[in-house]
C-alpha cells in the first residue's frame, strides 16, 4: 500500500462524517443538550467542586488550593 492510497482511504473515511446543515435544522444543533459542555457554569462548578474534594488541582487550567476558595 503506497502512501498516495493511505491518504486517499483517509481522506475517503474523514469525509464520510461530513453533513450539510440546512438552516431549519441549526435550531437543533443549538439546544443544550447538543453541546459538548450544556452549561458551562455547571461544568466549572463541578470541576472547582472536584478539585477541592481531590485536594489537588491543574490538568483542567485552574488553579488554587483544595480548600474551594479560590
Amino acid at each position: 500500500m503506497t502512501v498516495k492510497t493511505a491518504v486517499a482511504g483517509l481522506v475517503l473515511v474523514l469525509l464520510c462524517g461530513c453533513e450539510t446543515v440546512q438552516p431549519w435544522e441549526r435550531g437543533l444543533l443549538a439546544k443544550e443538550g447538543m453541546q459538548w459542555t450544556p452549561n458551562i457554569m455547571d461544568a466549572r462548578l463541578r470541576s472547582q467542586i472536584y478539585a477541592s474534594k481531590e485536594a489537588s488541582s491543574g490538568g483542567a487550567g485552574a488553579a488554587g488550593g483544595g480548600c474551594g476558595c479560590n
